[in-house]
């Protein structure tokens, strides 16, 4: 396995794309430094993913559809940025075939609240 850059000029939207097409999972971690990470990501028929521990930012590089972020659902399409903080339930519906977003994660980890 290669390891993750930390320090790269530019990562081209097709490079990324064929670097994903080779993967079994929807998405490819391409960059990490300190506490930012950036994927790109793009199921296949199905959003499957579930909320996470930190903040992310969603670039869609291709595609349009629907949007929930903990129960609010917005269309979007390619341009389009979105935002969704730690432990929120969010997921991408009716997207196009060839939706694909840049994931942008980043702060610290936040622990799950604790009722």
């Amino acid at each position: 396995m290669n390891p993750i850059p930390d320090d790269v000029l530019r990562i081209a939207q097709t490079d990324a794309a064929h670097a994903l097409s080779g993967l079994p999972q929807p998405f490819a971690v391409l960059f990490q430094r300190a506490d930012v990470s950036v994927e790109l990501f793009a199921p296949r028929e199905i959003d499957t993913q579930s909320p996470h521990t930190r903040d992310e930012l969603y670039l869609v590089a291709s595609g349009s559809g629907v949007f929930v972020r903990a129960g609010q659902r917005t269309e979007f399409q390619s341009g389009d940025l979105l935002f969704v903080p730690a432990h929120v339930e969010h997921r991408f519906e009716q997207f196009t075939a060839d939706f694909s977003t840049w994931v942008i994660f980043f702060g610290p980890e936040q622990p799950a609240a604790t009722a």
